[in-house]
């Protein structure tokens, strides 16, 4: 604990203006101290800092009594104070001023211009701005200086009392931009301002300070989208009138008013059990079924032959007698495979990526998109994402399902949605810079990427993700490690998903970061061996074999997903009675995603015999630059028997442009002498991914 304070009071002659207050302050984070004028802010931070004298409590520094101590003491035991008013010398430039908070520390010249370009580089405007008088520069600019001022201390508590006081709202953006990045760099921070929905939104804790109390405390978030605490405390503002808040001109409305509802929203099923869940889950089944039956050539041809109506459904064991369904089945059922309603009902259509000729492509009525919509936003929630968090959401967009999925989950959530898109890195930086997006979604490789651009940088600092939801393809261990670390310490969060089941996420993984709870409200899944398709105990690895439960456009019975992983039986340390699964450990075929784009070995299959002058085999070998994260293909491919070697400018020419136009990758190619490569009497190993060092669990 870096600050404890016990049972203060403080006494303008007879006048009380603190009156026992407690308070705690853990190092490396930001506390908020809210309330309107008069409440005791600034007389607590000048108690803290030994400007006034206490009247009774205790003030204790990382354990250490330090009641009654001096001002100059508590600067070298390491507070600073920013103080409210800034309090300039005008006369002195800004050089002069910084050089005064160092001023108590006696340190050497050279160590004290180190400190001055530290201070310049976390305030670039004062860089030009050194030999100016203070009393000459804007509000904004002298507020950066008090700032600086207090920083050449290198302190472990920095106390910033009213910074955005006086200041035009773009000033004030930039201003908490700084304490942000603050805090990111590790700077324990006691934020004293009258602008409660600024303060709010800094921090991690917070307390609420009125007439010498403290009334209310807890978890930032909470306090500010409380409405009771808003009745309570902070008055009845509305957007109509926003002065009518007790805090005045506090500013707690520029929060949207409509967020304040959501603090209560949740996306979580209400089952109380196990058996509850069970007996929505054969409601479900028994529905499915009957609907795909009544509803679906494709489903009443495929039950009959398996000698299986809807009657056969009585418990969830019976599940194992329906005949199962595949990739295949979607393509030869293309345009509308698996439809089991009519078309006037169809509002929306998705496909997969990747994949020549027939893509996989899905029908939804607007409950499926209204479900769809729901449990994507529970995700957000068992992720901890809130509606004060800003998502920049950096996946693709269009007929595939992703961008689409977590946008609309993030607004169903009420947090703010950043629709940036995949690649282009500088704008993802900038955007990550300029909107503090707290919350960073996307593939695993574009997260590695992403880190590692942010590491080459130098910006972990100023940039504010705390949550990285990525999801779309497999990640290691030591992957995840590295894109937290190089993000700054951000938490990561595998989503689960795929474009025949509504889309990304039909799963998310929770706190305890060991499984992915999967919605079993809206799906069922099995495990199997991919070889005899046989059941497999929980524990055991095989693929996943899935069944909706309430999916009207298109439902699936006993799809095969190609997805590897196991069930994990028990209740999870979270307390969610969701069941779970393992994370994705790989694929009982060969695709494989390369870049965010999905491709089958039959895709390159048929694109390479459609060129004449090559061979029938081939091989891919993929790997991943640790140094800027991205990932690389090497496609090595025999030429025809008896072709000229001759031809293998113009043959390379041809498969470029082919793999371009028709899988939107670009590989590096390698021709090579007919019969170069391995034959053998079983399958021949052709994807060779060297992409992942370790495993996934």
């Amino acid at each position: 604990m870096m600050l404890r304070i016990e049972n203060l009071h403080v006494h303008y002659g007879s006048a009380e203006a603190l009156r026992g207050v407690d308070l705690e302050i853990p190092a490396g984070v930001t506390i908020a101290l809210v309330g309107a004028n008069g409440a005791g802010k600034s007389t607590l931070l000048k108690a803290v800092m030994g400007l006034i004298r206490t009247s009774q409590g205790r003030i204790l520094l990382e354990g250490k009594d330090v009641t009654g101590t001096t001002p100059l003491r508590m600067v070298r035991n390491g507070l600073a104070l920013s103080p409210e008013g800034r309090e300039m010398f005008g006369d002195l430039t800004v050089r002069e001023n910084l050089r005064l908070g160092a001023l108590s520390s006696g340190l050497p010249e050279n160590t004290v211009a180190e400190r001055i370009l530290d201070v310049c580089e976390r305030f670039p405007r004062l860089a030009e701005r050194l030999g100016q008088r203070a009393s000459t520069m804007s509000g904004g600019e002298q507020q950066m200086v008090a700032m600086g001022r207090a920083l050449m201390a290198k302190p472990k508590l920095l106390l910033l009392d009213e910074p955005s006081l006086g200041l035009a709202p773009l000033v004030t953006d930039e201003i908490f931009a700084i304490i942000h990045q603050l805090t990111r760099s590790g700077t324990t921070i006691l934020l004293v301002e009258q602008n409660a929905a600024r303060a709010l939104s800094a921090s991690t804790y917070a307390y609420l300070l009125a007439n010498g109390r403290i009334v209310e405390k807890g978890p930032s978030s909470a306090l500010l989208t409380d409405p009771n605490l808003r009745r309570a405390f902070l008055g009845a503002a509305s957007e109509q009138n926003p002065a009518a808040s007790r805090l005045g001109a506090a500013g707690l409305t520029n929060i949207r008013l409509e967020k304040q509802d959501m603090s209560h929203l949740t996306f979580m099923p209400a089952f109380a059990s196990v058996d509850e869940l069970s007996a929505h889950q054969l409601k479900g089944l028994q529905w499915t079924v009957e609907h795909a039956y009544q509803g679906s050539s494709f489903y009443r041809e495929i039950l009959d032959l398996a000698g299986m109506t809807p009657a056969h459904i009585k418990s969830l064991d019976d599940l194992k007698l329906l005949p199962m369904t595949s990739t295949d089945d979607l393509r030869d059922g293309y345009p509308f495979p698996l439809r089991a309603v009519p078309f006037e009902q169809i509002v929306r259509i998705h496909a997969s990526s990747g994949t020549t000729g027939k893509r996989k492509v899905l029908a939804y009525t607007q409950k499926d998109l209204d479900d769809w919509i729901h449990f994507f936003a529970r995700c957000y929630e068992t992720a901890g994402v809130t509606p004060l968090d800003r998502v920049q959401i950096a996946v693709g967009y269009g007929i595939w399902t992703a961008g689409m999925g977590f946008q609309l989950g993030a607004e169903k959530l009420g947090a703010m949605s950043v629709p940036a898109g995949p690649g282009n890195i500088d704008m993802q930086i900038q955007f990550l810079l300029d909107f503090q997006s707290t919350v960073f979604c996307s593939t695993a490789s574009m997260a590695l990427l992403m880190a590692e651009e942010i590491h080459h940088r130098g910006i972990a600092d100023k940039i504010n993700v705390q949550k990285i939801i990525y999801g779309s393809e497999r990640s290691s261990n030591s992957m995840r490690q590295k894109i937290s670390e190089l993000f700054g310490g951000a938490e990561l969060f595998d989503i689960t998903g795929l474009t025949e089941l509504y889309g990304p996420g039909t799963g998310i993984e929770c706190s305890q970061h060991d499984c992915i709870h999967y919605w079993g409200d809206y799906y069922l899944v099995e495990i199997i061996d991919p070889e005899t398709l046989e059941l497999l105990p929980d524990g055991e690895w095989g693929e996943m074999v899935v069944t909706t439960l309430c999916k009207e456009a298109a439902p699936l019975i006993r799809y095969r997903t190609r997805d590897i992983t196991r069930i994990i039986p028990g209740p999870c340390r979270c307390g969610s009675l969701l069941p779970r699964h393992s994370r994705i450990k790989g694929r009982s075929d060969d695709t494989f995603k390369f870049r965010g784009v999905n491709i089958y070995p039959s895709s390159i299959d048929t694109l390479l015999s459609n060129i004449p002058g090559l061979g029938s085999e081939f091989q891919v070998h993929l790997s991943r630059d640790e140094k800027n994260g991205r990932d690389h293909m090497h496609l090595i491919v025999e030429r025809g028997q008896g072709v000229d070697p001759g031809r293998i400018p113009e043959l390379t020419h041809e498969m470029l442009h082919q793999f371009k136009k028709q899988l939107l990758v670009t590989p590096e190619m390698q021709l090579v002498d007919y019969g170069h490569l391995p034959r053998s009497e079983r399958k021949s190993q052709r994807i060779f991914d060297n992409r992942l060092g370790d495993d996934v669990v």
